[in-house]
């Protein structure tokens, strides 16, 4: 199963509001539509309730929506014919603007002129379908067992990325892993490709189970995300991670094995370690592990003061930092891999649900960063500042960020939940490795 928690409404409705428009700038007129409909007072009454009821927003409101995405299509083809490298998607917001999305400062000056709202993207649309064709490439070079794990692949304009949709299976999870994944997207940075650090880094996968894990069923396996790694009061290594990826959650008691799985057979994977402790709610409402590592954690390169970026890239991190509402954040997870948000809430207490249906009070910050399952236990930084532990978020059920952002928009966007490294450290007598800036 993969880790991550269910945040309540309480926290979804407070989130979101800074996520859409942060990166966008303003067009200084609607273009003029020319696409002919019916007025709204001839539509039929079925359907003028139903996009009320189901879409929040007035009839008029819905006739006007539809015309700007056909007028919109319209100019993103055209403007993709003469300027290829620059179009990188299109879409309508979720406020109903018209959103070009470009890779140029000097084609965001073109379609702001026009009368549409602007993104900015590292990665022309051209770039991502030449990816996606070299991905489905590489899948199907795959042995079949191996191949068979994969539901399918997609482009997701709104991230600007690949996505690569596994099978929840042992081989599935395992090929899930941002450094093999890493080796696939980083095609999508501009310029020449940066080697991948293959080594284990806070935001990768791990897997844990209550005894071996030649004897434990796929099903009952837990997979979690490293957060940052740390030493101990007598200076040994360890990993900080979500209370709540423990096996022995419900008593906070250590002993569980943890491993680097392995993609050929998640049954051979590589014990990287021990769960030493954790805690999950009260008294301190925090979630967090610590994960003592052996020989082979460290070696492994588990001693590194480093976070998995986008891309695949590694992040070094030079320092720690406190949740600052409207300060920007990005979170590294095994599941949805590098996301970034902002800081909608620097004191939360909330609600984690979990999948036996129990829950635990828990209080942390909440971020507009997507979350999927799986992701628990990743790193949370702030630049390159060690900043939180991802506990849970409402997005944990989604197939993908693209997916969660869609089908939340209208509840807020996308929450996650933060516990504050500061305090885990603070609680645990740990210190996160840091590296000084040169």
């Amino acid at each position: 199963m993969r880790n991550t928690g269910a945040l309540r409404a309480a926290v979804i409705c407070s989130t979101g509001f800074l996520f859409f428009g942060i990166f966008s700038t303003p067009a200084s007129a609607d273009p003029e539509s020319s696409v002919s409909q019916s007025p709204a007072d001839q539509l039929p009454r079925e359907l003028a309730d139903a996009v009320v009821r189901d879409l929040n927003i007035s009839p008029q409101e819905y006739l006007d929506r539809a015309a700007r995405a056909q007028e919109l299509s319209t100019y993103a083809s055209d403007f993709r014919a003469s300027r290829p490298s620059d179009f990188a998607g299109a879409w309508i917001g979720p406020d109903g603007n018209a959103v070009v999305a470009v890779t140029t400062p000097d084609a965001a000056q073109a379609v702001a002129k026009d009368g549409y709202d602007t993104a900015h993207a590292p990665v022309s649309a051209d770039g991502l379908e030449k990816s996606l064709a070299d991905l489905n490439s590489w899948i199907a070079s795959l042995p079949r067992e191996v191949a068979s794990q994969v539901n399918g692949t997609s482009i997701d304009i709104l991230d600007n990325q690949i996505v690569i949709d596994l099978a929840n299976s042992p081989i599935g999870s395992a090929l899930n892993l941002p450094t093999l994944l890493a080796n696939l997207k980083v095609i999508l940075s501009p310029g020449a490709p940066k080697p991948v650090d293959p080594s284990p880094m806070g935001g990768d996968t791990y897997v844990t189970t209550e005894g071996d894990i030649k004897d434990t069923p796929s099903t009952e396996l837990s997979v979690c995300s490293f957060g940052f790694n740390a030493t101990d009061a007598s200076g040994d290594p360890v990993n900080l991670s979500a209370g709540h990826c423990n096996p022995n959650a419900d008593t906070g008691s250590g002993g569980a094995p943890v491993y680097l799985p392995n993609p050929a057979n998640v049954q051979e994977s590589t014990r990287i370690g021990t769960v030493d402790r954790s805690s999950l709610g009260s008294p301190s409402g925090l979630d967090w592990s610590v994960i003592a590592l052996n020989d082979q954690g460290v070696s492994s390169g588990l001693d590194r003061p480093t976070v998995r970026g986008a891309n695949g890239s590694t992040i070094t991190v030079t320092g720690m930092a406190s949740p600052v509402v409207g300060a920007p954040v990005c979170k590294s997870g095994q599941s949805s891999s590098f996301t970034c948000g902002v800081i909608a809430a620097d004191r939360v207490e909330t609600q984690l649900f979990m999948e036996d249906g129990s829950s635990r009070t828990v209080r942390g910050f909440a971020s507009t960063a997507c979350t999927l399952s799986g992701d628990s236990g990743g790193a949370i930084v702030t630049g390159t500042l060690a900043l939180g532990i991802t506990s849970g978020s409402n997005s944990g059920g989604a197939p993908d960020c693209a997916e969660a952002n869609l089908a939340l928009a209208q509840y807020g966007g996308t929450a996650s939940l933060g516990i504050p490294i500061a305090q885990v450290t603070a609680e645990t007598g740990t210190t996160v490795r840091t590296s000084p800036v040169t």
